[in-house]
């Protein structure tokens, strides 16, 4: 995997912004894999304060912590900090939400699902300066 490369050479911080506990500690600790620190945040407020203050290499973010502006808040934390890449959580597999998350300014767009097989993949992808979109994006038979 390419991840294991950056095992050895740990970079920067990452927010990690979720509000599902549980979930959260797993991510967190693929994370610190690659990241010196890993943050947790679970709203949006947090997340602001969080990204002004520590200017974070990465932020993880589930788009259910933004509600209905979504896009709003993923240009405030970009505006608040231009270098950061940001990878969004998706539980909704429709290609509507990668277009609205890379319109937006994010890197990466993970499938909640794949986590485990894409989380460290769409890291080492946006810290390379590339795109990263897990591949169950826009395969639901609903997507209108």
């Amino acid at each position: 995997m390419e991840h294991q490369e950056m095992e050895h050479q740990q970079v920067g911080c990452a927010i990690l912004a979720d509000r599902h506990t549980s979930l959260s500690e797993g991510i967190r600790g693929l994370l610190e894999t690659t990241f010196k620190t890993v943050y947790i945040v679970a709203d949006a407020t947090s997340l602001n304060e969080g990204v002004q203050r520590l200017l974070p290499t990465v932020v993880v973010l589930d788009i259910s912590l933004l509600g209905s502006d979504f896009s709003a808040l993923l240009k405030e934390v970009l505006q608040s900090s231009p270098e950061s890449r940001v990878i969004v959580l998706s539980v909704h597999d429709q290609a509507s939400v990668v277009r609205i998350a890379l319109a937006s300014g994010a890197k990466g767009v993970v499938l909640k699902r794949s986590i485990g097989s894409d989380l460290m993949t769409a890291v080492s992808a946006v810290l390379r300066g590339d795109e990263f979109v897990s591949p169950g994006f826009g395969q639901s038979t609903c997507i209108h």
